[in-house]
């Protein structure tokens, strides 16, 4: 799947730059064009990959090239006032090469959180493509001002987006983990899990023909009806070795046919077990699986350790798991790699505990608001009306 990547803050500058080099390494081509917005010049300056030109600061005139910092309502003006400005950089991409747009945002800070859903809006009135998003949720450790901004952001970004694709900081930051190796590992989490999703389909010079095709139409019709995603993944290493070499050319006498069987008898046991490893290992965003609506399943690596046997039989496990009809599933030859990953896109979750505290963040932090504000009334009233006193006592 080609994507046009747009990183709007600090996080999704970030993540959008790994995704570019991730593209180097393995040749996956999933980045068509890559975009970075923010508020502060350091941050956009800090970026390795992502081209100068395509690095834009917005809100220069409003707060000089310094962030917003966990302001999201002043990011969200910005991005409105400035959006002139981000569309010349959009201008750029060529949009007939690419099969959606992915908009890349913590929803815990004040630029990307605010600043995201009004790209995304943007983008839908003007292009034909799919706008997703990729959010990143904050841990409940970093501040009650960025879970309110997360709740804000969350319920805006579900309306505006295609589908809204989530990664929770809260459930894979490690204990006495400092935060910049804490988000440095966090990234390169997102970008392996969503490039063997992305990646499939890609069928590059020299590269083996999948048995089983995941094409970019997959993944959209997986992500259709809008709603939350959640994304599984798990991997092993493989000994890629000669055929009939070893143990098991020992073990059947040399009998190709028998030792053909085994081998595709252990390939469908290592698909099945991985699937299920994926499906209800650690989530991006934990939830649980049943009743997911729609489901897609790619298995990735060498081809002699990818069969349809066991995608098929993966796929209706998924089916019986989540109880939906519309589970798909295919193959990802990479010869090079020396790992078998399988990587599970579960869209539109709603039994999802971290959303259901969001919400609850979200209906408190606006009663306190309503609180806030009729104290700031009274406190102003009274002003008001001890200096009419005062004034009536000098007269």
């Amino acid at each position: 799947m080609k994507l046009a990547m747009i990183g709007f803050g600090q996080a999704g500058g970030k993540i959008v730059d790994k995704f570019l080099e991730y593209d180097e390494q393995t040749g996956s081509e999933i980045v068509r064009a890559a975009v970075a917005i923010n508020t502060a010049k350091a941050d956009l300056m800090g970026l390795e990959h992502i081209p100068n030109e395509n690095r834009v600061l917005i809100g220069q005139s409003r707060v000089k090239g310094h962030g917003v910092g966990a302001d999201n309502e002043l990011g969200a003006e910005i991005a409105e006032e400035d959006i002139d400005e981000v569309q010349g950089a959009i201008d750029g991409i060529p949009v007939h090469e690419v099969d959606a747009f992915l908009i890349v945002a913590g929803l815990g800070g004040g630029t990307g959180s605010g600043g995201s859903p009004v790209l995304a809006k943007h983008l839908k009135r003007i292009y034909t493509e799919p706008v997703y998003a990729l959010g990143v949720l904050p841990g409940s450790d970093e501040g009650g001002i960025y879970t309110l901004n997360a709740a804000r952001s969350f319920q805006t970004m579900v309306r505006e987006v295609d589908n809204l694709l989530v990664f929770d900081n809260d459930a894979w930051r490690k204990t006495g983990e400092s935060v910049q190796s804490g988000y440095d590992e966090i990234n390169e989490e997102i970008v392996r899990r969503f490039g063997v999703l992305f990646g499939a389909g890609e069928i590059r010079q020299g590269q083996e023909v999948a048995e089983s095709v995941v094409d970019s139409s997959e993944i959209i019709n997986t992500l259709s009806g809008g709603g939350v995603s959640t994304v599984g993944y798990a991997s092993e290493m493989v000994e890629k070795q000669p055929k009939s070499s070893g143990l098991l050319s020992k073990l059947t006498g040399g009998n190709d046919d028998l030792e053909d069987q085994l081998d595709s008898a252990n390939t469908t046991n290592r698909i099945t077990s991985l699937v299920r490893k994926a499906a209800l290992g650690r989530l991006t965003l934990p939830c649980e699986i049943d009743g997911a609506e729609r489901a897609l399943l790619v298995m990735a690596g060498p081809k002699a350790y990818l069969n349809r046997k066991g995608i098929e039989r993966g796929r209706k496990w998924l089916e019986e798991q989540t109880g939906s009809m519309e589970v798909r599933g295919g193959d990802y030859p990479l010869q090079s790699s020396n790992r078998v990953a399988c990587a599970i896109l579960l869209s539109g979750v709603t039994n999802v505990p971290r959303i259901k505290e969001l919400q609850q963040v979200a209906i408190e932090a606006q009663d306190n608001i309503e609180e806030i504000r009729e104290e700031s009334e009274d406190n102003l009233r009274n002003l008001v009306e001890d200096d009419e006193d005062e004034l009536e006592s000098l007269f």
